[in-house]
């Protein structure tokens, strides 16, 4: 058996991290995908999340992400400050009140979930309403 040399073990143990990055990128990318219709889940910090660990991945991956035409412009758009369009606020807020309510009253009979779910609601609308609003 030969003993390894540094360069061997370093190739191996950056190939170990850009694979756990990849998975990351993969599961935080398909959160984000949810969070696109079901509001409970933020959007955009898993976007960027997800574009981190590919950056550190695969740039293949990382290239797709910024030219996807649900994801790119998107992406692209928050990082550079200009925010999101009013439809998509106005959207998402009402999506987001609509299930959270239904949940809350109708689905979750344990008030401390239903403080929570609330908590939530009015965590992300903050957010959203702190977002700049994109106008073309």
């Amino acid at each position: 058996m030969q003993p390894t040399s540094k360069t061997s073990t370093a190739t191996s143990k950056n190939k170990i991290f850009r694979t756990l990055f990849f998975i990351a990128g993969t599961i935080t990318l398909a959160l984000g995908a949810i969070g696109i219709v079901l509001p409970v889940l933020p959007t955009t910090p898993f976007l960027l999340l997800s574009l981190a660990c590919y950056l550190r991945s695969s740039e293949r991956m990382s290239n797709w992400m910024l030219n996807n035409k649900y994801f790119g412009t998107y992406i692209r758009n928050y990082k550079e400050g200009k925010g999101i369009p009013l439809k998509t606020k106005l959207f998402a807020l009402t999506l987001l009140w609509a299930t959270i309510l239904y949940s809350a009253f109708f689905i979750i009979p344990v008030w401390i979930a239903q403080i929570i779910l609330l908590a939530v609601a009015t965590a992300v609308t903050i957010h959203l309403v702190k977002l700049p609003t994109y106008r073309h």
